[in-house]
């Protein structure tokens, strides 16, 4: 049996983040060479990343980071929770942030292809997907400049990084409205910020369902215009930022809160981890 103590255990899976099992394998190897084992551990790794390549990466988290006026966010992806909230993990996804926040790309495969600690943020994955043993990739990248942006991020389960991130830019007003809108958000999840970013398709489908649900349900021909026209302004107040009720207060829309507090939206992105 080779010579190497657990103390030599638990420091190649802090540098690895393998398994114990694997780890003690690669000890096994390499004669108790925690050096050697390290290397085997990560040759292991790199043989299975076509493998992993079909797997599917559902968990993760987001992390975001604003200066100044600008706000910057990540979803990094891996495919159990376990090593979504694990240290290593969680310090790969800061520092495929911080690539995001120093390069300004606002694109996933360029953000691969940025430079960081003498690769890029395609081998920092590579090599930390090849230690964990597990799928992991950068699913996408946002940017949001405005007057004033806040980032507000959200724990879905206390034992877990956060799993809804949104960056919120808004003029006028005060960090405590920023805030509570940021939070509405991240719970409403509204797909657009106006009426007119809902893009023509999908509005002229929701005319089509409506209009075909009001014939179903045999309203008067007469009827149908007013109907169709109360369903789309019902679709609209579901899914617009502005023309949703407001998380604190149903009785009134975001946009009149906004306004109540001197303030203006201009843009959001959310993010939901796998969604």
């Amino acid at each position: 049996m080779a010579n190497y103590t657990t103390a030599d255990i638990k420091e190649v899976r802090a540098k690895t983040g393998a398994g114990m099992l694997d780890v003690k394998k690669a000890l096994d190897e390499a004669g108790g060479d925690k050096v050697k084992a390290a290397e085997l551990l990560r040759v292991k790794g790199l043989k299975g990343i076509t493998k992993r390549e079909g797997r599917s990466a559902s968990n993760g988290l987001v992390a975001a980071q604003v200066d100044g006026n600008v706000g910057t966010m990540v979803e990094v992806n891996c495919e159990t929770d376990f090593v979504a909230k694990g240290e290593r993990f969680i310090e790969l996804a800061n520092a495929v942030l911080a690539a995001a926040v120093a390069s300004g790309v606002t694109d996933a495969g360029e953000l691969l292809e940025v430079a960081v600690d003498g690769g890029t943020v395609r081998s920092l994955i590579e090599d930390n997907a090849a230690a964990i043993g597990e799928k992991i990739e950068v699913r996408r990248v946002g940017r949001l400049e405005g007057e004033n942006v806040l980032a507000y991020l959200h724990k879905t389960s206390p034992d877990l990084p956060p799993q809804i991130g949104v960056l919120f830019a808004f003029t006028g007003g005060n960090e405590a409205i920023g805030r509570d809108v940021a939070m509405h958000i991240a719970a409403f999840s509204p797909l657009a910020l106006t009426r007119e970013e809902i893009d023509e398709e999908t509005v002229a489908n929701e005319r089509r369902i409506a209009e075909e649900t009001a014939r179903e349900e045999g309203k008067p021909e007469k009827a149908l215009p007013r109907i169709i026209e109360g369903r789309v302004n019902a679709f609209f107040a579901e899914n617009v930022l502005l023309d949703q009720k407001f998380a604190k207060d149903q009785k009134k829309q975001v946009k009149a809160v906004l306004s109540e507090a001197g303030a203006e939206a201009s843009g959001f992105i959310r993010f939901r981890v796998g969604a």
